[in-house]
């Protein structure tokens, strides 16, 4: 199997039964949420040799969440014991006029905290083909941006492919604060992920034209964005997620490659939202996957696309996908029906 590492924080995720808000709730589901690790199992659940590499304290909920990795196929055994508390990601799902809503609780979390010198970076990556990270990772601390900087420059020099989605979140820090610290970070990245909103966030890189609250999409734009990002970075591809948020519940799901000079648009997908969080990561997991495959650029922004439409139709941060199953929606069967 191929082996492919990602790094980053996993939390744990509470959410209400179903729709309700947070003042319903008297009790909460558990389960685990983070992008980096989402990528991974993506790409385990894709026969992939998925390492996953965080921090997690060494009592029992930490092993809890070793334990909800392991059970689909990723690879644990580069996750460090150490530190005192898992982050906590707390989820109200949001339906038809109503939005979803977040609240964090990850200060001072194991990976926060942890020494960036204590990483054996090379150890890691050794029979490693490809690194994902995320700006979420270095958005946490001082101590994770270090971290992420000398795994990517360890990657790089190592020959390894790196990719990077920028994941903008206001909650962790400010656009100035990530604009100075991804900018370190991008020499060192061969393939970006993002979205409109996360390159003019990051790095003030917009078009006109494309309103993302409105449902409003330019192809147009999108290529614009992708080549700036190419100008000023050096990427050698660019892939960019077009949501429409026609609602809460309804969304338009698609996706462009910029590859080469040459852009590729995925079919678009009109989606009856089940929990679109972590949308964005299957999207990733799929790319990677993707264009590790013998598949031509069209049919790697098709099966990305294909495999986060799916994912969000699946309660959870996880993308329990198969390969044949995205294939086959990739493929043009968007029927739904039942299989017997």
């Amino acid at each position: 199997m191929r082996k492919v590492v990602t790094f980053g924080e996993i939390m744990l995720r509470l959410n209400p039964d179903g729709y309700g808000k947070f003042v319903q709730a008297d009790h909460f589901a558990t389960s685990y949420a983070g992008g980096e690790a989402n990528v991974a199992l993506s790409l385990a659940n894709y026969g992939m040799d998925a390492h996953y590499v965080t921090v997690l304290p060494k009592h029992e909920i930490g092993q809890m969440t070793v334990n909800g990795l392991r059970k689909f196929g990723v690879n644990t055994s580069d996750i460090i014991r150490d530190g005192d508390r898992i982050g906590v990601l707390y989820l109200e799902k949001g339906a038809s006029q109503r939005p979803s809503k977040v609240i964090y609780d990850r200060k001072y979390s194991a990976i926060a905290l942890y020494d960036p010198a204590k990483y054996d970076w090379k150890k890691i990556f050794a029979g490693a083909e490809w690194f994902h990270f995320t700006g979420i990772t270095p958005a946490l601390s001082a101590e994770a941006a270090q971290a992420t900087l000398d795994a990517a420059k360890t990657a790089h020099e190592m020959g390894i492919t790196v990719s990077c989605d920028l994941n903008y979140r206001s909650n962790l820090w400010s656009r100035e604060a990530a604009g100075e610290t991804m900018a370190k970070l991008m020499p060192y990245v061969d393939v970006c992920i993002s979205n409109e909103e996360d390159a003019s966030d990051v790095f003030g890189i917009k078009s006109e034209g494309t309103d993302v609250t409105t449902g409003k999409l330019s192809h147009e734009g999108y290529k614009e964005v992708a080549q700036k990002l190419v100008d000023r970075f050096g990427f050698k591809k660019v892939a960019i997620t077009l949501r429409g948020s026609i609602s809460a519940s309804v969304n338009e799901w698609a996706g462009m490659l910029y590859s080469d000079g040459e852009c590729y648009f995925s079919k678009n997908y009109t989606i009856q939202i089940v929990d679109r969080v972590g949308g964005g990561d299957s999207f990733g997991g799929g790319l990677v996957y993707a264009l590790m495959s013998d598949k031509t650029p069209q049919q790697q922004i098709e099966f990305a696309v294909a495999a986060s439409c799916l994912k969000q139709t699946i309660e959870g941060d996880f993308n329990l996908v198969t390969i044949p199953e995205v294939e086959k929606l990739a493929g043009g069967d968007a029927s739904g029906r039942v299989q017997r």
